[in-house]
């Protein structure tokens, strides 16, 4: 039974293995051990309630019962841009006219903004290419809005997803090759490294001050704009099947697009059921995904329920799973 759980700092090596696994531009994973096992110390004080709730991240490590293998990563962030701006671009029009020619020009552009501060974020979502079917993602997309369900108020009432650019088969990414790079000036790596891993004031000291034309950029850079990655277009068919949608926010870097939806609107949230257990002797009942009621002792399965009421009728495997015994309270979304 696959199963998701807190990740901790037992979990490096699985964790520096996804990142290698992750490729370039996947920000949240990078191949940097100081940064990786600092979020893995934050996890584990997240879970626990030892920072304060904005400042928290909870990383969640999909691991395979049976094997003991980890086969994927995913993580929220209780707040963006609270010790450091969460800049973006945002996709603007820009109307100018002449009344002489008697003539409009409506014209894109990229604004840099930092609009999302004090949002939550949903990200990391990292599987094992080989546990990309079978609905080992499904589960720990779920994960993430079960539990924020738990304790909503932990989180804000905004919740995005930064979805990773286009990328050539190369490897290269054309919005950073002939925009990005300009302002820069540094490797892709690298500058990606540092956004992740510092303070992020080379960001606040280099990034443009003034809207950059896209009718001036080539045009493989333009048509990249909000873009997905190709890795990430099933990532972005499960967000918006959530409830999240594009808000013409863009990365810095690779101009991958932000989607968002207000925290109590997302399906799972919305729809899970806060129920008490109850042992049945089989598994039986519809396959539903399953979580602990509390942030703590966080675990979430996909497993055959039947709901009798207000209870839950789970199976030992599933209970065991869990961690938990009967009588205790989950949190159900059919």
């Amino acid at each position: 039974m696959l199963v998701v759980r807190p990740a901790g700092p037992a979990d490096f090596d699985a964790l520096m293995e996804l990142a290698v696994l992750s490729g370039r531009g996947f920000t949240s994973l990078p191949e940097d051990e100081p940064t990786l096992r600092a979020r893995l110390d934050l996890s584990e004080a997240s879970f626990q309630a030892g920072v304060a709730p904005p400042e928290a991240w909870y990383t969640l490590m999909l691991e395979d019962l049976e094997t003991g293998s980890i086969e994927g990563v995913a993580g929220v962030k209780a707040g963006v841009g609270l010790k450091r701006p969460h800049f973006s671009f945002r996709v603007v029009t820009l109307a100018q006219s002449s009344p002489v020619l008697d003539m409009r020009f409506d014209h894109k552009a990229l604004v840099l903004v930092n609009e999302c501060a004090g949002w939550s974020e949903v990200g990391s979502l990292f599987l094992r290419p080989e546990k990309r079917k079978g609905g080992a993602g499904r589960l720990l997309a779920q994960s993430r809005y079960m539990l924020i369900g738990i304790e909503p108020q932990r989180f804000a009432e905004m919740v995005l997803a930064e979805l990773r650019g286009w990328f050539d088969e190369d490897g290269r990414c054309p919005f950073w090759e002939h925009v990005s790079h300009k302002f820069f000036r540094l490797d892709f790596d690298q500058a990606d490294r540092m956004s992740a891993s510092t303070d992020g004031q080379f960001i606040l000291d280099l990034a443009p001050r003034h809207p950059i034309y896209t009718e001036l950029m080539p045009v493989e850079a333009r048509d990249v704009i909000g873009r997905v990655h190709r890795d990430g277009e099933a990532a972005r068919a499960m967000l918006e099947r959530e409830g999240f949608r594009y808000q013409g926010l863009v990365d810095l870097f690779d101009a991958g697009p932000t989607v968002a939806c207000p925290r109590d609107d997302i399906r799972t949230v919305r729809d899970s059921r806060r129920l008490r257990v109850r042992l049945g002797e089989d598994a039986f009942g519809e396959e539903a995904l399953v979580s602990t009621g509390e942030v703590a002792r966080f675990r979430a399965v996909r497993t055959p329920v039947l709901i009798d009421g207000e209870a839950a009728i789970l199976g030992r495997e599933a209970l065991d799973a869990l961690g938990i015994s009967e009588g205790e309270m989950v949190r159900v979304k059919a």
